[in-house]
Formats: structure tokens, sequence, C-alpha cells
């Protein structure tokens, strides 16, 4: 899940997908570059320890603004902790596993993990204002997140859809992860046989 986390909100990629398809720099008075530019701002402020002031050149951002995205590098911090500590803990489990020829049963618990997001898909696409609702009411103790446009306009670059495409690829990428364990799984089962 951390490293989904991660790749997911390392994908700038997707933004510039979707600037370019959903046409967010007209939508905003931006060249793709000047909106592009913007992005990493907003994302070197959310993504590194070491960048301790969020400035976007062209979207100045209200005291609540601020305080949103402190609260979103603050969760981002709190994933790069978990991943350091799990991710040598799991590299350890699959080597005894793979040491104990146990690696078969990553099948049974990389199928329930490929179902769960499957769940979550279901939900956010029958109603993604929701959904993205109720993921904020979880994840953030405060209103912060209710962006006004004439305040924060950085939110006019950043539509729902967005953020609806950010969720489609973390799934992606989870179902990567589970899929890959499951295929792992059946792969030693079937050297078993």
């Amino acid at each position: 899940m951390s490293w989904t986390i991660l790749l997911t909100f390392s994908a700038s990629w997707l933004y510039r997908l979707d600037a370019h398809f959903l046409g967010i720099a007209s939508q905003v008075s931006l060249s793709t570059q000047q909106l592009m530019r913007n992005y990493h701002q907003m994302l070197d402020y959310v993504l590194f320890p070491w960048v301790q002031n969020l400035q976007m050149t062209d979207f100045p951002s209200s005291f609540t603004g601020v305080q949103h995205f402190a609260d979103v590098k603050q969760l981002v911090l709190l994933n790069y902790l978990v991943l350091l500590l799990t991710t040598p803990l799991s590299v350890y489990f699959l080597r005894r596993l793979r040491q104990q020829n146990l690696l078969w049963q990553l099948q049974g618990p990389a199928a329930l993990m490929a179902g769960v997001p499957i769940i979550i898909l279901f939900a956010l696409l029958i109603n993604f204002q929701d959904f993205f609702t109720v993921f904020h009411q979880l994840l953030f103790r405060n209103q912060d997140w209710l962006f006004d446009p004439a305040l924060d306009p950085i939110i006019n670059a950043l539509p729902a859809t967005f953020f609806l495409h950010c969720f489609l690829l973390a799934i992606g990428w989870f179902e990567i992860g589970a899929v890959t364990g499951w295929l792992i799984g059946r792969h030693a089962l079937n050297s078993l046989a």
C-alpha cells in the first residue's frame, strides 16, 4: 500500500496527460509549461521533507490552503515511515518463504488483497464526489480541504476528474502488486507438483 501511495503521488505524467486531455491549462489561463511548473512546485513541497514552504509561481494560497497542503505533507511523511519500516520486513518475509518453499502461501492473501480495490472501484465509480468527500473526512481533522477558488485558485487546476484518475491509478498499482503476489504463489505451487 505504501508503494502504491508513493507511486501515485509521484506520477506527474498523469497530471500532464490530464492537463492536455482536460484542457486544464486553458481553464486557468496558463501555458502547459507554466501549469506543470506550478504543479511540480506543489508536488515538491508535498513529497520532499526538505522543502519547507509551499510557493507556487502562479497560484497564491490562503492560510487554510497552505494548512491543507501541510496536512497532506504530514500524511506523505507518515507513508514514507511506513514504507521504510515495512519494505525490509516484507523482503525478509518473502526470502524466508522462498527458502522454506512456502511461496505458494501467497496465493490466498494476494487473491484477497486483489478483491478489496474492486470494492473501492465500484464505490468511486458509483458516486465519486461522495467517495471523495468521505475520503477527506476520514483523513483530515478539519475542513481545510474545502478550497475557495477565489482564495486558493490552485483548486481550478486540480479538477475532480484528475483525482478520480489518481484513485484509478492507485487501484491499478495495487492490483499489479496483488496479482504479482498471486502469480508468484501460483508458480511456486506448480513447482511443488
